[in-house]
């Protein structure tokens, strides 16, 4: 007998594996990513060239972004320009090169920005399913916290929280796992209120499915592309808040970022002495990362509601 009961437990295992894997492909399969929207194509792409600098960004940095460089001659290699003694993008003028400042810049970048936006999606959409859902009771609690959510600053809130606390990066991602929420919560609870309605809902309903099965196994694969489409979105605001942070100067020292660029090179009288090179490229990296969000926004619109393509 108790081999008989391993050998069913085991035998269990499998089974629910292949469902566990079935169910992950399926909603890997609703996600449609906008493959055919051109402007989407090129927002990827954008994120994609971004994610390999911040990968190898070791590889591709000649110069620690912290380090204070000395030239040949024993001389503080201070506001080099671009090209001259070897440094890409010249120097600031404590002797660091900027171009390695800029290559590092993306690895925070990349992890306040994908970091936030896993945040604001995965928050989004658990109180959009459970408040259009159930509805009653728990729909009032929630959209009344969604409410107050909305009337709150969003950056005015992030700085007056990182004032309070020490200064890190991880301050965007909580003031947006706090607030941003609000926007992903009111879409997605509005297309459950419409999905909650339809036959195959009502069918899993009637077979015995519990209420939570129905949320998260029947609802939930048909509104992930609303969940990406503001995923996506929060990507560019997370990075775009964080260097905002940082050129008030709440942000954190010791983390190189473009916002921490574009601080050091105003306080550096960048602008008056004409040193472009030191504050162009990081600005113009963060205009791509948030122009990338858009027009993926935009491929997603297209897909969620064809009528657009008229």
């Amino acid at each position: 007998m108790p081999s008989e009961t391993a050998t069913t437990t085991q035998a269990a295992y499998p089974s629910r594996l292949n469902a566990f894997v079935s169910g992950l492909w399926r909603i890997v399969r609703s996600i449609h990513l906008p493959l055919s929207d051109p402007f989407a194509m090129i927002g990827i792409i954008i994120y994609l060239v971004f994610f390999l600098v911040a990968v190898f960004a070791n590889q591709i940095a000649p110069h620690d972004p912290t380090e204070i460089l000395f030239t040949e001659s024993y001389d503080l290699a201070a506001d080099r320009l671009p090209g001259e003694d070897g440094f890409v993008l010249g120097t600031t003028s404590l002797g660091r090169d900027i171009f390695s400042q800029l290559v590092y810049g993306s690895q925070s970048a990349l992890l306040i920005g994908l970091t936030a936006a896993a945040v604001v999606a995965v928050i989004g959409t658990i109180v959009g399913l459970i408040s259009g859902y159930f509805g009653g009771v728990v729909d009032m609690m929630l959209m009344r916290l969604a409410d107050i959510a909305f009337g709150i600053p969003f950056l005015p809130f992030v700085i007056v929280l990182a004032a309070f606390m020490e200064p890190s990066i991880w301050n965007v991602v909580f003031a947006m796992a706090l607030i941003l929420w609000r926007d992903t919560g009111r879409v997605v609870r509005s297309q459950v209120l419409s999905l909650r309605t339809r036959a195959y809902v009502e069918a899993a309903r009637v077979s015995g499915s519990s209420n939570l099965k129905i949320v998260f196994r029947h609802i939930a694969p048909n509104i992930l592309p609303l969940s990406f489409l503001y995923g996506s979105i929060a990507i560019g605001w997370a990075i775009l808040t964080e260097a905002s942070i940082s050129f008030l100067g709440f942000g954190d020292p010791e983390t190189i970022s473009w916002g921490y660029m574009l601080q050091d090179a105003y306080a550096s009288q960048a602008l008056s002495t004409g040193a472009y090179y030191w504050f162009i490229p990081p600005g113009v990296c963060i205009v791509l990362v948030v122009v990338a969000g858009f027009f993926i926004s935009r491929g997603y619109e297209e897909i969620l509601f064809p009528k657009l393509k008229e």
